[in-house]
């Protein structure tokens, strides 16, 4: 039996320059999801790209290639206890909570090239691209619908990036900050039996808490329960890492029978050495250069009275929130070495440190992959809120 990588390889499926394509999307889909009563939504356009990009372009036919084993870190589940679709996809950290749990994904959006080709790599499918041009008719039915929506536009950093660049934040930013109501959109057309959505705690107090009242009401509105709490992946990793998690249910299915309570959540059992590798190369170490500016800049906001500049890391506790931005120094998270300059993480510590699993695949740059571990989300913390989730879905039958 041939395994998906060899088929890639037979096939000449050069991932750099498919990820754009929405064609290969179409037919990785399907080939995830033929068997569960969804492949109507890929079936056509994964046979026209067979046709027009594989079956033209190889001397012998498909057939000799199947049936194929998945040879990827997370293959899709085979016998699924519900469905659910995964939109702002990023690397799949949600999807892999979700998945973990018994759940099939049959749908999954992503704008970034870089973060499809993690995915791609970790979960044997490329994500759609643009969810604002993707018609909601065109997604397979689920049971729950998962987003973790950007976060940019109401995030501390983000609003203040914003504010000095003179540009617009929340709502108002036409290019992320609308991206919520697509979410809404795809909601009400198909009407899944619940949602969970991931953001930054800011989101409750964006614009004088008025964003968060726009997004309460409209979920309400779609008829949905609204559940939400500021959560800390501190629990699981040695990270302080707070984000916002609301859930939802369809009122006319469960009729407030739900009773939804987020997780009591466990004494964290790890601390920020836990998750560091034993040898390390010397290019993550600081340069002399940007060690002394460091320094400067932070004794320059000492004498200003604030606590703005570096953090070197208790090796005995946690650090501080890993942010897509630790591409550029370092500087948020140091690690103290004896004897020479502090060193930056290694992106699989950044893995780490978002609770992703060892055997999760990172094929792209160090730069993209602090980007991508950086705006993802805290696994073990998801999980345990899907495993809320899911357990409910029983109630929808009832």
């Amino acid at each position: 039996m041939i395994t998906y990588s060899e088929i890639k390889n037979d096939l000449n499926l050069n991932i750099d320059k498919l990820l754009e394509d929405d064609g290969i999307a179409y037919l990785t889909h399907y080939w995830q999801n033929h068997k569960n009563g969804v492949c109507k939504y890929y079936k056509s356009n994964a046979k026209n790209y067979l046709i027009n990009e594989v079956l033209n372009k190889v001397e012998e036919p498909l057939q000799t290639y199947l049936p194929f084993k998945y040879d990827i870190p997370f293959p899709p589940v085979e016998n699924p206890k519900f469905k659910f679709i995964d939109l702002f996809a990023g690397i799949g950290g949600i999807r892999l909570a979700y998945q973990n749990l018994g759940g099939k994904c049959v749908f999954s959006s992503e704008w970034n090239k870089f973060a499809k080709k993690t995915y791609e790599a970790n979960f044997g499918e490329i994500p759609f691209g643009d969810i604002t041009k993707i018609e909601a008719r065109e997604i397979p039915d689920h049971d729950i619908l998962l987003a973790g929506f950007p976060c940019q536009p109401f995030s501390i950093a983000g609003v203040s990036k914003k504010k000095s660049l003179g540009r617009q934040h929340g709502f108002l930013d036409k290019t992320q900050g609308t991206l919520f109501f697509d979410v809404a959109r795809i909601i009400e057309h198909k009407k899944p039996k619940a949602f969970m959505l991931e953001n930054v705690k800011n989101l409750v107090s964006h614009d004088k808490g008025n964003t968060f009242k726009v997004i309460k009401s409209t979920l309400k509105e779609l008829g949905y329960s609204v559940h939400y709490k500021v959560l800390n992946g501190s629990h699981f990793v040695p990270q302080n890492r707070e984000r916002i998690i609301i859930t939802g249910f369809r009122e006319d299915i469960y009729y407030d029978k739900e009773n939804f309570h987020f997780p009591e959540l466990p004494e964290r059992k790890t601390v920020f050495k836990d998750v560091l590798d034993k040898k390390v190369d010397d290019k993550y170490t600081l340069s002399d250069n940007l060690w002394t500016y460091l320094q400067a800049y932070k004794e320059k906001h000492r004498k200003k009275g604030n606590g703005f500049g570096f953090g070197m890391t208790d090796l005995n506790g946690i650090s501080r929130t890993l942010s897509a931005r630790y591409y550029k120094d370092g500087s948020e998270i140091l690690i103290p070495q004896k004897g020479k300059n502090p060193r930056r993480l290694t992106p699989r510590e950044c893995a780490r440190l978002q609770g992703f699993p060892k055997s999760f695949k990172i094929p792209v740059s160090d730069t993209q992959g602090y980007k991508q571990f950086g705006n993802s989300v805290t696994v073990p913390l998801i999980q345990a809120v899907a495993n809320k989730v899911v357990n409910l879905l029983s109630l929808a039958n009832e």
